[in-house]
């Protein structure tokens, strides 16, 4: 229930710095933010990272949907059963759901957080969430998930490569 919480939390705070964006910053405007950093401009986005598979936002918005079902059955179904292991799938369930909220509703994403001090693409609340969400869990299944992940009844115990 905690991570049901953590997602409505999220997705709710991405669609309110973006509905601020659309009400306060005309398109293609800017507004300073964090002085040498950080700056908000709003930008229109059809496509994904980057804007790679522009003007395909149909197709988009479908792997959003696919990929938010995917992840609550992750959830569900305790594909990790550690909090940690939840918080990743959580992350990547919110930046998901937000998305795909922008795409289903306004037909492209609202993005506004625009870095100074390189050139980067423009991002939102939910593309933090993916990005953050999915570096987590590639760590977490990496290096973490053997030693953290309870062992179900009947699993082997301790580190296989130890018993040879």
């Amino acid at each position: 229930m905690p991570y049901v919480i953590l997602t409505l939390v999220l997705v709710a705070l991405d669609q309110l710095v973006k509905y601020l964006v659309l009400q306060n910053i005309p398109l293609g405007g800017h507004v300073p933010f964090i002085p040498y950093l950080m700056e908000l401009t709003y930008v229109q986005n059809t496509g994904a990272a980057f804007s790679i598979f522009s003007e395909h936002t149909w197709l988009l918005a479908l792997v959003s949907l696919v990929m938010s079902v995917v992840l609550a059955l992750a959830l569900w179904k305790n594909f990790f059963r550690h909090p940690l292991g939840k918080v990743t799938l959580t992350l990547l369930l919110a930046g998901a759901v937000g998305n795909l909220i922008d795409r289903a509703f306004r037909g492209f994403v609202v993005d506004m957080f625009n870095v100074l001090f390189m050139n980067f693409a423009v991002f939102n609340v939910a593309d933090i969430c993916v990005v953050v969400g999915g570096i987590a869990a590639g760590l977490y299944y990496l290096f973490l998930m053997d030693k953290l992940e309870p062992k179900a009844e009947g699993e082997p115990h301790g580190d296989l490569k130890a018993d040879r």
